[in-house]
């Protein structure tokens, strides 16, 4: 991949008629396979413009997904790109530690719009 991500970073994918938004969490690795973990919202956006208005005033933003982990594959799968950067906030940390902690813990190799039930 050509764009190294920082945890913190908003990444927009774009849809058919618009984009959606995602947040990088985190990288690990978990027994030789890298995950890649990221919080979904339910907003989707019309223009790359709503969307940095939105993350502005991200209170209002609606997550889906707090958490996924997803193999580098399925993360690729889907092309985005970086809109800005902001600090991650304790709760949205919270997850990776849980799914660090479960003994059961999945990575999906199902991509992001398969995940979402986006086309």
């Amino acid at each position: 991949m050509s764009q190294e991500f920082q945890p913190g970073d908003f990444l927009i994918f774009q849809l058919e008629a618009g984009y959606g938004l995602l947040r990088f969490l985190a990288n690990t690795t978990d027994s030789g396979e890298k995950a890649w973990h990221v919080a979904a919202y339910d907003n989707l956006f019309l223009d790359v413009d709503s969307v940095e208005a939105a993350i502005e005033d991200r209170e209002n933003l609606s997550v889906s997904h707090p958490h996924l982990a997803l193999t580098t594959r399925a993360f690729e799968s889907t092309q985005v790109a970086r809109i800005t950067n902001l600090p991650l906030r304790d709760d949205e940390k919270a997850p990776i530690k849980d799914w660090l902690d479960d003994p059961d813990r999945e990575i999906s190799d199902r991509s992001i719009r398969l995940l979402l039930g986006l086309r």
